[in-house]
């Protein structure tokens, strides 16, 4: 959603917005009129993954791309489908987008976002659903080590890598807009909080007041969709009141390790009015 916005391909690729809260048929059209997406007219994202390969083995997972000519699953690798938009979809992109994946930092960037990948994005989840004791404190303690080497990287440059918003900053981001939200309770990642660290917070805050990253972020779906669907460690499906947001509106003061957020592109235009996401802290 992100990549999406700051490239500006909404006209080429429409976006449908699942239930947080999933049943045994998982991902679900339920916040659409009678159920069904508009587009696909299909009531849950499964029949797009059967209508690609009957009985397909694995999990039905978001993001996906489908096609709307055959409502055929394109691809769910989450991982390339950003790298692609950026990349492959050039010819789509709005007028000033910005350059995601520059050519000359690419392999900086890949080594950045391998590392953010193995101990943040899926760190939290191998220690969230740890079976054992000495698995989770490890999962736990890789966080925690790969985070604090992070805020050292990030304690004299605004940004990632160069001195541009990059797709690894757009990895990071998404993880730590959810930390203090579930992951820090939820997942049990708690030796700190994001609000606790203050080079993480400030940079989280930074990209979240950023056109295209907090305006597409729902507080609601997320802590709804952890707390209510990960019923092996909330069985009780309570959903937490807290934490207070109003924090991610707060100065930040990261714009005096200078920077470029758009390199020599533009920020994105406002939200279109049937993709605003609630104010914060309101369902």
């Amino acid at each position: 959603m992100i990549s999406r916005r700051l490239l500006g391909l909404e006209d080429a690729l429409s976006m449908a917005i699942t239930d947080p809260v999933q049943d045994d048929r998982s991902w679900r059209f339920t916040l659409d009129p009678d159920g069904r997406d508009p587009v696909l007219g299909i009531r849950f994202l499964a029949e797009a993954y059967e209508r690609r390969e009957k009985d397909h083995p694995g999990g039905v997972s978001v993001p996906a791309i489908v096609d709307v000519t055959d409502g055929k699953l394109v691809t769910n690798d989450y991982q390339r489908i950003t790298l692609d938009l950026a990349t492959e979809w050039r010819a789509l992109h709005r007028d000033g987008a910005p350059d995601l994946y520059p050519e000359p930092l690419r392999d900086e960037i890949d080594a950045v976002m391998a590392e953010v990948y193995e101990d943040v994005n899926n760190g939290v989840y191998r220690a969230g659903f740890a079976a054992e004791q000495d698995e989770y404190e490890g999962a736990c303690a890789a966080v925690f080590r790969r985070l604090e080497s992070l805020a050292s990287r990030l304690a004299g440059q605004r940004y990632l890598v160069g001195d541009t918003i990059t797709e690894a900053d757009i990895r990071l981001f998404t993880t730590l807009v959810r930390f203090d939200a579930v992951y820090h309770g939820h997942f049990k990642c708690n030796r700190w909080k994001l609000a606790e660290n203050e080079v993480l917070w400030a940079y989280a805050r930074d990209l979240f007041q950023t056109p295209g990253f907090g305006d597409t972020v729902d507080f609601d779906h997320i802590k709804r969709h952890y707390h209510q669907v990960h019923t092996g460690i909330n069985p009780t499906r309570i959903v937490p009141l807290g934490p207070d947001l109003s924090g991610w509106l707060s100065p930040h003061h990261r714009e005096r390790l200078g920077g470029r957020p758009f390199g020599d592109g533009t920020p994105p235009g406002p939200v279109r009015p049937d993709e605003e996401v609630p104010p914060l802290g309101r369902p």
